[in-house]
């Protein structure tokens, strides 16, 4: 459903608005106001979405304590929906895990993995559905096909075999956008998160029709460190590019980040060009000589996933820093006293954002979906922003890493160009369930010489779980904004002077962590 204006988004983006508002009006003994906030967006008496407006309102509370970086309250006793706000502004604790939630009054306990017989069904004479069945669990009664849940053991072979498409697989689509199998029922058969499989990609998230599932921001924090004396960078992610929708052109993102209170904002191909340096020197020295293979690094959620579930392979992901690292490592050496700001598609980003080895390069992650939220709040008119020149200079392929492929690409091309007489052999996965797929081969020996990139969510970062805009028109955003680069490839970037100062301390740190921090 992402970038289909749905109910869900429409009230995610509301809460989101009403937090920037508090936020940006915030004096101390305002967190009070909080209690406004579910009257503001849903008010009244009358239900919009649900059976109860009631009901409604006490999701959003929920959502508003996410959307401020608080814990959801328990459901056994009676906590005001203030409960420990006051964390919120403690700047040193941000939020506490889990950052995936599941606010369990809004889940629908959707049935899960069961097959279905639909009206769709002919009463064929031929009945193949019955005959395919290995378990001899489908009878026919009054003509129809009838399937007994309690012997059927979903292997789909009905499906396949029915030739009008009447039997369907019903899957809860949480757990069936989970790439890590994260996601079962609890005992009232709402959906529940096993966090130490999570990766926080975000996918059951933006799968959820109910709105169910919700992650907690820094949006509150963020625009307190904008209001300080502190300078506070925006790092904008490549997957920006049409996100906001056409009224804000690519020249205007500067101009309307400013305008929200950041001292600047600066492109993270930047760094993206400068970890596509560090990968492809690290292959040429370490494939095959010291490792069967190397897979990128960029995506939180594909590394945690390799490293959660093939640990022997996980010294093949690469040491490389992430963009998001490097940009904000270079924002801090540029400017010493400032704090970063990540801005994009990504709720593996805060997840990545609070390991050991990061928290002091990025000290805040927001989704496109919070920032709009924040543009809301503030009534900035797109179409009265000054127009710039285009950010920093990054390269169309530091660009491209927003697209499956494009780490991959842009790897290859810094190879060929600095060693013509190399040949690259490359696989790609997109989605964990693919990456999954890719490690298992990998780990076979299948793709030993071979460069793996991985992207956690389908289509790559533009499909993040956050992301405001379809996958195909953001696709052709990106390629629009590659084409007025004006560099071409990665090794071309001005900032590869400071990639050594930048990286020196680093990968040690990176390889001391393990997965999860």
């Amino acid at each position: 459903m992402r970038g289909i204006n749905t109910n869900v988004n429409h009230i995610r983006k509301r809460v989101y608005a009403e937090i920037a508002k508090l936020s940006y009006n915030y004096q101390p003994g305002d967190l009070e106001k909080m209690h406004q906030i579910p009257y503001n967006v849903i008010p009244g008496i009358e239900s919009t979405y649900r059976e109860s407006a009631f009901l409604e309102r006490a999701i959003v509370s929920e959502r508003a304590r996410l959307a401020m970086g608080l814990d959801i309250r328990t459901y056994e006793e009676y906590n005001s929906p203030m409960y420990d706000a006051s964390a919120a502004t403690r700047p040193e604790s941000y939020y506490n895990p889990p950052l995936i939630n599941v606010i369990k009054f809004a889940c629908h306990k959707c049935p899960d993995n069961k097959m279905l017989v639909t009206d769709a069904c002919q009463g064929c004479l031929a009945h193949p559905c019955s005959e395919v069945c290995p378990k001899k669990c489908i009878t026919i009664v009054n003509g129809r096909s009838v399937i007994d849940q309690d012997k059927c053991i979903k292997c789909g072979k009905c499906k396949e075999a029915c030739p009008y498409g009447a039997i369907l697989k019903q899957q809860r689509p949480c757990a069936k956008a989970c790439g890590m199998k994260a996601i079962t029922s609890d005992e009232n058969g709402c959906a529940e998160i096993d966090q130490e499989k999570c990766v926080s990609c975000g996918q059951c998230l933006t799968n959820c029709p109910f709105g169910a599932i919700a992650d907690k921001a820094q949006i509150f924090q963020t625009i307190q460190a904008i209001k300080s004396d502190t300078p506070v960078y925006a790092a904008i992610a490549p997957a920006v590019t049409g996100q906001f929708g056409p009224e804000l052109d690519h020249t205007q993102i500067r101009s309307a980040f400013k305008a929200l209170g950041f001292e600047d904002a600066i492109e993270v191909a930047i760094g993206a060009d400068l970890c596509t340096i560090q990968e492809g020197e690290a292959f040429m020295r370490e494939v095959p000589e010291e490792l069967p293979f190397m897979a990128t690094s960029c995506c939180p959620a594909w590394a945690a996933m390799a490293k959660k579930l093939f640990p022997e392979q996980a010294k093949c992901i690469s040491m490389a820093l992430t963009p998001m690292v490097l940009t904000g490592r270079l924002i801090k050496q540029l400017h010493p006293e400032s704090k970063v700001a990540f801005i994009g598609p990504c709720t593996a980003k805060k997840l990545e954002a609070r390991r050991r080895s990061v928290r002091s390069d990025i000290d805040f992650v927001l989704t496109f979906e919070e920032v709009q939220g924040m543009f809301e709040a503030k009534e900035i008119n797109f179409n009265e922003l000054e127009k710039v020149e285009a950010m920093h200079g990054a390269s169309a392929d530091g660009r491209g890493f927003a697209v499956a492929g494009g780490v991959a690409d842009a790897v290859v091309n810094y190879i060929k160009e600095k060693y013509p007489e190399t040949e690259v052999k490359v696989e790609k996965a997109d989605g964990l369930e693919n990456c999954r797929k890719l490690m298992t081969l990998a780990k076979a020996g299948k793709y030993n010489g071979y460069l793996l990139e991985g992207m956690g969510c389908p289509g790559g970062c533009i499909a993040g779980a956050s992301a405001n805009q379809p996958l195909a028109k953001t696709s052709k955003a990106i390629a629009a904004h590659k084409k007025v680069s004006s560099n071409q490839h990665s090794h071309q970037s001005d900032y590869s002077y400071i990639l050594d100062r930048l990286t020196e301390e680093a990968i040690q740190e990176i390889r001391k962590a393990p997965a999860d921090q």
